[in-house]
């Protein structure tokens, strides 16, 4: 069973390399104010948009990034593959998580997100104003590709000819297609179960492995792939991480999620379908 979360005790026994990617949806410049002020000692930055998205690319609203920025990513970063990482946003956010699955994605093989937020982690490590500064590496990532499904390997789902259950991590409303605030077009992926990512979480923390598993060990069959979404990419990078937290082998994540979906594709609503 895969292990994604970590607690405050165990950090405290080692020296882990900090990240911090705390963001905020509706100020895109906040996350990096907040690291501004203060920071856990000898932490990075990686930013939602900047860093963990490629905002150039049509694929979506917080497209996938290349490889290529990826590699480059983790070598300014000083970062080798089986480095201890820790990952941290304010609590309760999937920004921690969506830099969890990119590292997954490039092979890291320690990475952990905290379940404490930045305010608790405070309390119990040194904080720092300065930006931290790592000899670059010269890392190559060791891809999981299997791992990021594409637009095109979604279809094969749908169509059935590929196994694999898809898992809508949107709110129920707009799954249904009841309501759409930010996309064109109301609905979702065709074949899809709905899964509210917020249930995921209780008081601003990710819930404990054993209560995951109470929640999820029945939602889809274990022995086929499982493919987390959303709307962006964002939310359905705790759905991923918790499923795997949960005892599920095989989970894959469509990043571009559905605001990719819908530029080529039917979508299905409760009125339509089958």
């Amino acid at each position: 069973m895969a292990k994604v979360f970590i607690e405050l005790p165990e950090i405290l026994e080692d020296n882990p390399r900090f990240i911090d990617t705390r963001f905020d949806l509706t100020d895109n410049t906040a996350g990096r104010k907040m690291y501004d002020e203060e920071h856990l000692d000898g932490a990075i930055y990686w930013d939602l948009e900047n860093d963990l998205s490629d905002m150039s690319s049509p694929y979506g609203r917080h497209p996938m990034i290349s490889k290529e920025k990826m590699t480059s990513l983790v070598q300014k970063a000083g970062l080798n593959v089986n480095d201890f990482i820790v990952i941290y946003d304010q609590g309760g956010a999937p920004f921690a998580l969506r830099a969890y699955f990119l590292l997954d994605w490039a092979g890291f093989t320690n990475v952990y997100v905290s379940r404490d937020g930045f305010g608790e982690l405070k309390g119990a490590l040194p904080v720092s104003k300065s930006e931290s500064d790592f000899t670059k590496t010269t890392t190559i990532p060791h891809w999981n590709n299997s791992k990021l499904l594409s637009m095109n390997d979604v279809r094969q789902v749908v169509a059935g000819i590929t196994e694999g259950q898809l898992i809508d991590a949107r709110s129920n409303v707009r799954y249904k297609g009841e309501s759409e605030p930010i996309d064109p077009v109301a609905g979702h992926i065709p074949t899809a179960i709905n899964f509210d990512w917020e249930q995921l979480k209780k008081e601003g923390k990710f819930l404990a492995q054993e209560e995951l598993k109470e929640k999820l060990t029945d939602l889809a069959p274990q022995d086929k792939p499982v493919i987390a979404y959303c709307g962006s990419g964002v939310t359905a990078a705790p759905l991923y991480s918790c499923l795997k937290e949960a005892g599920y082998e095989n989970v894959q994540l469509y990043l571009g999620s559905y605001s990719d979906w819908i530029r080529e594709n039917e979508v299905e609503t409760d009125n339509n379908r089958a």
